[in-house]
């Protein structure tokens, strides 16, 4: 990997203050004392060490991707199809460095400002020859052409979740990683969490015993879903390149309820409650219980018309046995659906936290924990109180985008790269093959090795679309 010398960041990021803080406990620790590259010593990054950034998707999420990266490195290019989108992030991004100035932080110049400004990734990555990485953080549908776009030309390359919008995606991707041999991260920020690393301890130290059920459930979506296709043809922003936005999708005429945020809830372009929270929630057990591929996978739902995710729905997973760990059924429930409360939980006791959960049931006793495996405890909380902790004996990380970047500098795969993140997505979207099927009422088998469903030849025609509008991976 080349990186070319820069001149060291200007002491502020991309955000306001609040929003900033937000982000990422490390990023802020960093700006809001003293910028480490002023400091010097252990944390120091000299300016020859930095790495050439460049973001693709540069609005909501992308914000908050850019400041965690931004901490430590350069960002050399930004893309975003929309003019509005860009021009608020520089102005946030322009607006917090005054707010440094003002207290002696900083010279009031956005390092954003040095950034090249483009709205077709694919014409930033061919003109743009110093970039060394990339992050992806753009609506699902188009995480895929992307991601590829970025590793077929040799970039280290950062997917927010869910990695890909198909399981045949998560494939290709997983392959195209493998032989490129860049550095590659999925933004599920609770896999680098102290949560999910004392679950995996706890369950080392059989805690609970042999685990063979796990109940997962969000309060995802919180946004409007479960509607039909608008019949409405208003104008196009024009800030908004439309058929960019499209991408490899079917083509359909524009609405405010796909873009700029919506477009979570549409077949088409999101992919629905599980695609949103499953890499957070349902990645804690796939990594701590060491899943691969499930063997079935069943679904039901609430009113399902094709064109929008249902309001809520339930999948039922079987993982087979794997390595001294018995067979698992996982169990995903969304849309403000619980499992039944299990005994020996205390009356009136929270089960997760208010954006979902995770409960490991195990012969001997229960795990529970909040969203991205945050506050673990055994049940009920007279035996998290008699509970012995073991020893730390994993390794913890700096967060998901700092670790990122460490690795690409230690030549190293990070913990949620795509050989791990690509088969936590296919089994995330398979999930939601199943509620495309649950018409049928039949449980669906899954060969995971060759990547098809043995029972129902239908449901593979959604493990790969078509791309639409010439686009190709």
């Amino acid at each position: 990997m080349q990186m070319k010398k820069k001149k060291s960041l200007p002491k502020q990021t991309a955000l306001s203050r609040r929003e900033f803080l937000q982000t990422s406990a490390v990023a802020a620790a960093a700006f809001t004392i003293v910028p480490r590259h002023v400091l010097g010593g252990p944390g120091f990054v000299a300016p020859s060490d930095k790495l050439n950034i460049a973001a693709i998707g540069a609005g909501g999420k992308g914000r908050s991707d850019i400041a965690a990266v931004a901490a430590t490195e350069n960002i050399v290019a930004l893309c975003d199809v929309d003019d509005v989108k860009m021009a608020d992030t520089l102005k946030r991004a322009k607006t917090y460095a005054e707010e440094q100035a003002a207290e002696g932080k900083g010279s009031g110049k956005s390092y954003l400002e040095k950034a090249k400004k483009y709205k077709d990734f694919r014409v930033m990555l061919d003109k743009e020859k110093n970039i060394d990485a990339v992050t992806v953080s753009t609506p699902d549908h188009t995480h895929a052409i992307a991601a590829m776009a970025a590793i077929k030309r040799g970039k280290h390359t950062f997917v927010q979740k869910p990695l890909t919008y198909s399981v045949g995606e998560a494939r290709k991707l997983r392959e195209a990683a493998k032989k490129a041999g860049v550095i590659t991260q999925m933004g599920n920020q609770g896999h680098a969490g102290e949560g999910i690393r004392l679950i995996v301890e706890w369950l080392q130290d059989d805690a609970i015993g042999q685990v063979r059920e796990v109940e997962c459930w969000t309060n995802r979506p919180v946004w409007k879903t479960g509607m039909d296709r608008p019949q409405e043809i208003p104008s196009v922003p024009p800030s908004l390149d439309w058929n960019l936005w499209l991408g490899p999708a079917p083509y359909r005429h524009y609405h405010p309820s796909y873009a700029p945020w919506a477009w979570r809830a549409w077949c088409d372009f999101g992919t629905g409650a599980l695609g949103d929270m499953g890499a957070h929630i349902f990645d804690i057990p796939y990594h701590a219980l060491k899943m691969e591929y499930p063997t079935t996978v069943q679904a039901s739902s609430t009113k399902f018309n094709n064109e929008s995710w249902p309001v809520a729905s339930v999948v039922d997973y079987d993982f087979p046995a794997r390595a001294g760990l018995p067979p698992v059924k996982l169990t995903w429930s969304d849309g403000g659906i619980m499992p039944r409360r299990p005994e020996g939980i205390e009356p009136g006791r929270k089960m997760g936290d208010s954006d979902g959960g995770i409960l490991f049931i195990g012969d001997k006793g229960l795990i529970m924990c909040g969203c991205y495996g945050s506050h673990p405890r055994l049940v009920p909380e007279t035996r998290m109180k008699e509970y012995k902790l073991p020893e730390k004996t994993i390794p913890r990380s700096p967060g998901i985008h700092e670790e990122w970047v460490q690795c690409i500098k230690d030549k190293k795969q990070a913990t949620s790269n795509f050989e791990y993140a690509s088969k936590l997505t296919e089994t995330m979207m398979i999930g939601n093959i199943a509620i495309r099927m649950a018409h049928k009422n039949t449980k669906l088998d899954w060969d995971g090795v060759k990547g098809e469903f043995t029972n129902m030849p239908e449901a593979n025609e959604f493990i790969m679309r078509e791309y639409q509008n010439g686009w190709k991976l």
